[in-house]
């Protein structure tokens, strides 16, 4: 169950104030980039070209035509006739697994559902349609939003108040999400650390190649080395872990294997041109999010920078 003042946890608050402090411009410009960033060839809107500009703070990354930019020798925006809003597809692994805790003492879910607050805070202040997509073995839910973000808030934890006695079907998320027709829509995926495996990496690609994508990977506690938790449970039944297994060779051998696993992860999701972003509490989950946007608003600075051919010194061109 979801605790009956989750209005007053902090790290929604913080996910609040990011969403109203951050102007409209630098928000757009932060989900441009990432958006921005996949392996899709298509552009943003259809084929019809409204304009020809330079590129200006505040563009999203997506509307750089690189052809166009590299015969002229600077970013250049090439803006198409486009829908007035965008889309963010926010899937949510609700499977027995995701009752799982934390290093921070939290639910699996319960971080992977204040990750997903955070996307939807900047998507809403940009105006987005947000879709939530809930699945287990048994069944796939969409709830379509439309509404501030506190109102967001309380339809998420209100879905969360649920039986969660089923196991997790992570191929029918990513089917649905490879299945997710408007290819100007933002896919960020919520699960944990266990559900991913080699075989999907491959279906995570055909995603990527038509939509925008960001993991969302919750870290869960290491059954073997956390000595706060004094009975670990199978996730997957009743039985215990035993004692004389947690050790410290144990801890330090599943904690290696996990960090390799996640390193892994990530590098698969850099190359076709999604990002991950990991952790096992809200807090620093939200410190993640926050280095992400700003790696990505810093990326863009960056890529404004004039070119030395085109550097002025001393007045002169």
């Amino acid at each position: 169950m979801i605790d009956q003042n989750r209005s007053e946890d902090p790290i929604r608050r913080k996910i609040e104030a990011l969403g109203t402090t951050l102007s409209l411009p630098t928000v757009r410009k932060a989900l441009g980039v990432l958006e921005g960033a996949h392996a899709s060839g298509k552009r943003s809107g259809s084929d019809d070209v409204m304009d020809i500009r330079v590129y200006e703070a505040g563009d999203e990354a997506r509307q750089i035509d690189w052809k166009t930019s590299a015969r002229v020798g600077r970013p250049m925006v090439v803006l198409r006739e486009r829908p007035s809003t965008s889309r963010a597809w926010l899937l949510l692994d609700v499977g027995r697994e995701m009752t799982a805790t934390c290093p921070s003492g939290e639910r699996a879910y319960q971080i992977a559902a204040n990750a997903l607050c955070m996307f939807a805070a900047l998507s809403l202040r940009r105006g987005d349609e947000v879709s939530v997509v809930f699945a287990d073995s048994a069944s796939i839910t969409r709830m379509p939003f439309n509404g501030g973000f506190a109102q967001f808030e309380r339809t998420l934890d209100q879905a969360l108040e649920r039986d969660w006695s089923n196991p997790r079907n992570i191929d029918a998320l990513l089917e649905y999400a490879r299945r997710i027709r408007d290819r100007e829509a933002l896919v960020v995926l919520a699960t944990d650390e266990h559900a991913l495996q080699e075989r999907h990496i491959e279906a995570i690609r055909r995603i990527a190649r038509t939509h925008p994508m960001v993991l969302i990977d919750v870290a869960t506690i290491n059954p073997f080395g956390d000595e706060r938790f004094t009975h670990v449970r199978d996730g997957n039944g009743p039985r215990r872990v035993p004692a004389f297994l947690r050790n410290r060779t144990t801890a330090e051998e599943v904690r290696t294997h996990r960090e390799y696993v996640a390193a892994a992860m990530r590098r698969e999701l850099n190359r076709c041109g999604s990002t991950m972003i990991r952790s096992g509490s809200s807090e620093r989950m939200f410190g993640e999010f926050v280095h992400m946007v700003s790696m990505a608003l810093a990326r863009s600075s960056r890529n404004r920078l004039p070119s030395p051919a085109h550097t002025s010194l001393g007045g002169r061109p």
